[in-house]
């Protein structure tokens, strides 16, 4: 038995049920990896992001090189060439099986049916796994055997169903068919590195290693303070392994692993930093199901349908002062610039961000999930869209459309000091701590771009107005 193993966002060799299951039940291991134009552009993927997986890229075909598996990089200009792509060089490999790890979102599974139909009809069997959650998607359900649309509850049966799935997972890589070494070849891969970005370099180092060597630090450091910290942009209070993740090179499963380890195997009682970084874990998970559960909002749809009701406006000079961070509002502009930057934004000033954009100057939510799509190394679309509908208040426990984020209290609260707007907004340096949040005119620095109380007075207004259908609560 001969195995392809098609690699997406799972770019490691540890705990990766495919490629742990073709070590397992094949004499030989293939590899490959496609690059699709039409979907880095339609989705979007970051440049960063996209310069993040070829580097992890080149350090996993060399480490599958040196266990004698070869792994081919393709390159497709549409998502309707890859069944055919898959199936010639399945058949130029002689491989019986294709293993894959599923994803969710609505083009992707659209995508690996298709891919299936074309394999099964050829003779090669597929298998498919379940890696980007701690609990597949369809294993929570409630007592009418409906998914869940609020988090409190998706978390008591997530919790039912974690403890009985077993979650623990090795920490090397398996043990793969006895082969001869290869040299990966990565001429491809040179041609897609045309537009280098230094950030990875500096900001995000590539590698299942880096992945795991970060993991350690936050479970030795930060973690037991996590619930503490975790607001505090100025302060390193978060893990930073969001974009691991994001490429899977590193498993939820294994983070969870690392939790349970220092919180004596309890879930959610314990050190209450490490319960409160759990919570998120169910958080990324509680996103893909989602998406599974509700594909509507993979089609630009809100959760709660009736929010589409509301009059976004579509004011392209206004939202690209948001973008750029030239607001006149610091913790706003200090966010995004931190984004442009860094291809990344800490958790807090996201749900700051997105709430602005929204409640305060009412341009529409899908906006903003573009642009964040269009930037973060980070980018999933599952996590992404359910914070934006979440921040919105259109999507699943959504904040209520009356809770409405003061940016300047935000900042304020989590960063007391100004620290984080001074690194960021350099033109407000000179500021004491107290004016530094909400600064007289400053020479080079724009003004507030809108007035926070009455926007968000008005805000409240037109959501109150909307035709609420009482269907659409959720349970």
């Amino acid at each position: 038995m001969k195995t392809l193993v098609w690699f997406r966002n799972d770019l490691r060799l540890s705990d990766n049920p495919a490629l742990s299951r073709a070590a397992i039940d094949s004499d030989a291991i293939e590899a490959v990896y496609i690059h699709c134009h039409e979907y880095v552009k339609s989705h979007p993927v970051a440049p960063v992001r996209l310069h993040f997986i070829f580097e992890h890229l080149q350090l996993l075909g060399d480490e599958l090189a040196a266990q004698g598996i070869s792994l081919t990089l393709l390159e497709v200009k549409t998502a309707k060439e890859i069944p055919a792509a898959i199936l010639k060089l399945a058949q130029q490999k002689s491989c019986d099986q294709l293993h894959i790890n599923a994803e969710y979102p609505l083009d992707e599974f659209v995508r690996d049916k298709n891919v299936a139909a074309t394999c099964k009809a050829a003779g090669i069997i597929v298998r498919r796994f379940h890696d980007r959650v701690i609990v597949p998607p369809g294993m929570i359900r409630n007592g009418q055997g409906l998914p869940y649309k609020v988090f409190t509850a998706f978390k008591r049966t997530w919790l039912q169903q974690a403890t009985a799935v077993s979650w623990a997972s090795p920490s090397s890589a398996p043990a793969f068919p006895k082969a001869v070494a290869c040299k990966f070849d990565n001429a491809v891969l040179k041609k897609w590195f045309a537009e280098a970005d230094d950030r990875v370099a500096a900001h995000w180092p590539a590698g299942e290693a880096e992945a795991h060597e970060r993991l350690k630090d936050f479970m030795d450091t930060a973690i037991r303070h996590y619930h503490e910290t975790r607001d505090f942009p100025a302060t390193e209070g978060t893990s930073t392994l969001s974009p691991y993740l994001a490429v899977g090179s590193i498993s939820p499963r294994q983070c969870l692993g690392a939790a349970l380890h220092v919180n004596g195997g309890e879930w959610d009682t314990g050190s209450e930093g490490v319960t409160t970084w759990i919570n998120e874990l169910i958080w990324r998970d509680f996103y893909q199901h989602v998406v599974t559960d509700f594909p509507q909002v993979c089609k630009h749809n809100p959760m709660q349908t009736y929010t589409d009701q509301f009059p976004w406006r579509k004011d392209e000079k206004v939202f690209e002062r948001w973008c750029q961070g030239q607001t006149g509002i610091p913790i706003v502009d200090a966010a995004m610039r931190q984004l442009l930057q860094t291809g990344w934004m800490h958790n807090r000033l996201r749900m700051v961000v997105a709430m602005f954009l929204t409640k305060n100057l009412q341009i529409d939510w899908r906006w903003g999930e573009h642009w964040f799509m269009s930037r973060l190394i980070d980018g999933d679309f599952a996590a992404n869209n359910g914070g934006w509908q979440w921040s919105a208040s259109t999507g699943t426990d959504a904040a209520p459309y009356f809770r409405v984020f003061n940016p300047v209290s935000q900042s304020r609260k989590f960063d007391p000091d100004g620290h984080f707007i001074r690194q960021y907004v350099p033109e407000l340096a000179h500021l004491d701590k107290k004016n530094i949040h909400q600064p007289p005119p400053v020479n080079g620095y724009p003004l507030p771009i809108v007035d926070l109380v009455v926007s968000r007075k008005q805000t409240i207004e037109l959501f109150g107005k909307l035709d609420r259908k009482p269907a659409e609560t959720g349970n």
